[in-house]
């Protein structure tokens, strides 16, 4: 009986261990179906847009204007497209808590009385905030043609790359010009809305080249179009659409042999430049053509082209100014 009773005691110990260990396992399962949207709201940050499929946010980690952060409803997982990484909500709780996994099942677990670990239905208030396409044209529009016009770009230029878009935002419908994302998404133009349909991403224009120009929106890469109407014989085209893709078009650039950056002529363009040079010894920082200027479309607008003439365009076919690297390191002979 003592014999029994000591087994007994011998037993429990081993038993506990197992019993907590199932219990760990079954939390972190658990804790990844934990909506990340319902964790985001907790902690104040709400989708700009949405879908039946999507939502996406301005980044939790960094301050931005337009949404980089998607979240993935079906699959409850999440990707910062700016920084280029993704996750679960663990991970999510982790990196903006700069904690550790067993204090972001602790932080969960505090709020599973409050939130569901359901993905609660879509209500109709977000379906109507978000932007959902339903043609795509030619650009025809009169208005779309008289707003190209006070941007001082041609119908011509921008039929290389605009569209004529209609949408649907909160039970509306509107028109604007549109320039289409790698992902599928649109950014929209007109002279009342500054917009974008999901998902967001840049727009790489590839002439199979190996020179590259990078712009921050469509109207600069327009209006540097506009300027010179050979470059699309010499460039590829990178469209950022957000400097929250830097990162993004770093791993783009690779490929060319000569990068010329049109950024704006703030601190957030000036910390992008900055990092593409970082990045590439073959890019240069074309600011300073229109230093006195915001951008490429306000210098354009201010009657700067007619006032250079010639001398203007041949700033962007510089090839005895700009030393040209193969994507090998190599430096390359240009005539």
């Amino acid at each position: 009986m003592d014999r029994d009773l000591g087994r007994k005691v011998s037993e429990n110990p081993t038993k506990k261990p197992m019993k907590k260990k199932r219990t760990i396992r079954l939390s972190c399962e658990r804790a990844r179906a934990f909506p990340i949207e319902k964790a985001l709201a907790k902690l104040g940050h709400f989708p700009t847009r949405s879908t039946e499929k999507e939502a996406w946010f301005l980044s939790p980690f960094r301050s931005e204007t337009q949404a980089s952060f998607k979240v993935s409803k079906k699959l409850n997982r999440w990707y910062d497209h700016g920084a280029g990484k993704g996750g679960n909500v663990i991970d999510l709780i982790c990196l903006l808590n700069n904690g550790t996994v067993k204090e972001a099942l602790e932080l969960i677990e505090q709020d599973q009385i409050s939130f569901s670990f359901q993905q609660q239905p879509i209500i109709k208030e977000e379906q109507d905030n978000t932007i959902r396409v339903t043609k795509v044209m030619e650009l025809t529009h009169f208005a779309l043609k008289d707003y190209l016009k006070s941007r001082n770009i041609s119908i011509p230029t921008a039929r290389k790359l605009i569209k004529e878009v209609h949408y649907r935002f909160k039970g509306k419908a509107y028109f604007a010009l549109g320039l289409k994302n790698g992902s599928g998404g649109w950014e929209l133009r007109n002279k009342y809305v500054k917009n974008s349909s999901s998902p967001k991403d840049v727009a790489h224009i590839n002439n199979g080249r190996t020179r590259l120009i990078i712009t921050e929106g469509m109207f600069d890469l327009l209006s540097i179009m506009e300027t010179n109407e050979k470059l699309g014989l010499e460039y590829d085209f990178l469209v950022l659409n957000s400097t929250a893709f830097v990162q993004k078009a770093i791993e783009i650039m690779k490929g060319y042999s000569c990068i010329d950056l049109y950024l704006d002529n703030d601190a957030t363009g000036k910390k992008a430049a900055k990092n593409f040079m970082d990045h590439a010894n073959n890019s240069v920082d074309r600011s300073p053509l229109y230093a006195d200027f915001k951008d490429m479309n306000e210098w354009l607008m201010s009657g700067a082209k007619e006032a250079n003439g010639q001398g203007i365009q041949d700033v962007f076919l510089l090839p005895q100014k700009q030393s040209c690297f193969a994507p090998d390191g190599r430096k390359e002979n240009k005539k």
